[in-house]
């Protein structure tokens, strides 16, 4: 909650979808339209009460969950702009011809739809407003923010329930209005005044704020009665209520502190595991100070060059900018193309220095010499790469490795083609463990998920990967 935003979208969909439901059940249990004696006037209304809560919430849906969120995507004011007309349009007409055809309302003015579109509007301008002030990075967390837009959900609905009275609201309105604040308020005080001390072993005050809580409901109901000179039904109404929220209430908002306490319990034994690994992983790296290590391969690099070697150079210079790569680039969540690109080229490289006495390997790589655009995650190539010198190069047979890395404007496309010598043991390379296929195919789906395509084809003799990148 404090990290980030809560899905407040899903939230207000199905807070209000709730709403919707609630009224619509209490319309249709309100009466039984099956009732022989009931006349067609009331039949009318009884059905109008039953199709404007659903026109109106399937027009909120429409707005709230796709014409909102799809202009916010595609900025395109004449298309949205027309739907939201259309959409206002059409359950205005519907709305109106129930309302006014069985006299709910006189004309096509109806309060409670217009009353409606002006709370909907006036919550939007809220939380846009409450955006600027209570989000970061104005604030330090979303904490702030989140409370106050959930409490406005709740006031919001409550100002909708109120002004939607005559169309089967009440009920609803009873309970936004009276019973969840109470049963918001009695999980509260179990929570800080009575579960609190029960946890700290102070089990006597616990059972005093207990026997508090009872006897202040049945307090209030009896003054209740008394005030409306209707004292022993009030009187036993509390009692019965107080038994309630002794005997169940109060158990069952236990058990979900209980569980909540566990689950806050696992979480910190979590990050504490996590926060463990992740000093352990830096005391290795520790070990070996990656600024020696570059020092040691510039020394390297001056000397082959002063004895004229200038492939070890190149290769031992090509060493350093991977090695550069997988420490300062490698645990990014996203990088320059351009760098996967270099490392994806010096790996290469690197390889064909290798392989280059073979006359029976060939390796073909092609590329774009224009810088590649845009950002990517990390390692998301190279292990098609890999995989491709790992199980196409044979030492002694005919092998060949053909890789393609096109970059276009806002992709970037890789095809691979090796041939395929599994179970021989001649290559060192086939030793290595790499970052493993299973591991790139997830990676793939969580992060670009719809933006990618993957075709991996095989037979006994080649191997073809395909894959594209929206990026």
């Amino acid at each position: 909650m404090k990290e980030n935003r809560l899905p407040f979208q899903q939230i207000e969909w199905w807070v209000v979808a709730l709403v919707f439901l609630s009224i619509i059940l209490s319309n249709i249990l309100s009466a039984n339209p099956f009732y022989s004696n009931y006349q067609d006037d009331y039949m009318g209304k009884y059905f109008a009460k039953l199709f404007i809560p659903i026109i109106l919430i399937t027009a909120f849906y429409l707005v709230h969950m796709k014409l909102i969120p799809g202009y916010f995507e595609e900025r395109v004011k004449w298309k949205y702009g027309s739907l939201l007309f259309l959409v206002a349009f059409f359950s205005f007409v519907l709305t109106g011809a129930f309302s006014v055809s069985n006299d709910i309302t006189k004309d096509f003015f109806m309060p409670f739809y217009f009353n409606t579109i002006a709370i909907y509007i006036g919550y939007l301008i809220f939380v846009y407003i409450m955006g600027q002030i209570l989000a970061p990075p104005r604030l330090e967390n979303y904490k702030p923010y989140n409370i106050v837009r959930l409490s406005a959900i709740y006031l919001f609905v409550f100002l909708f329930l109120f002004q939607f009275q005559g169309l089967g609201s009440e009920p609803i309105a009873v309970l936004f209005a009276i019973i969840i604040p109470s049963l918001i308020l009695i999980f509260f005080y179990n929570f800080f005044l009575i579960y609190k001390n029960k946890k700290a072993g102070n089990v006597s005050t616990a059972n005093l704020y207990l026997l508090l809580l009872a006897v202040s409901i049945l307090l209030i109901f009896s003054l209740i009665g008394i005030s409306n000179v209707n004292f022993p039904p009030f009187f036993f109404l509390g009692l019965a209520i107080s038994v309630l929220v002794v005997a169940v209430l109060i158990p069952i908002s236990n058990l979900f502190i209980e569980k909540y306490d566990i689950f806050q319990s696992e979480i910190r034994q979590l990050t504490s595991t996590v926060d463990q690994s992740k000093a352990n992983l830096d005391f290795l790296r520790s070990q070996i100070n990656p600024h020696f290590l570059f020092n040691i391969l510039n020394t390297l690099y001056g000397s082959a060059l002063q004895e004229k070697a200038e492939k070890t150079a190149e290769s031992i210079q090509k060493l350093g900018d991977m090695m550069r790569f997988m420490l300062h680039e490698n645990h990014r969540e996203s990088i320059p193309l351009q760098h996967e690109k270099e490392y994806l080229t010096n790996y290469v490289a690197l390889q064909e220095l290798r392989l280059n006495d073979h006359e029976n390997i060939d390796i073909h790589f092609s590329r774009s010499e224009s810088p590649c655009n845009g950002q990517i995650a990390p390692m998301l190539l190279i292990p098609f790469v890999e995989n491709a010198f790992k199980h196409g190069v044979s030492l002694q047979k005919k092998s060949w490795i053909k890789i393609n890395l096109r970059c276009l404007e806002g992709s970037v496309h890789l095809d691979v083609n090796n041939s395929i010598h599994r179970g021989t043991a001649e290559d060192p390379e086939k030793k290595s463990s790499g970052i493993g296929l299973l591991n790139v195919k997830q990676r793939l789906q969580l992060l670009y998920p719809g933006k990618h395509e993957l075709i991996i084809r095989e037979n006994d003799e080649e191997y073809f990967v395909h894959l594209s990148i929206k990026l």
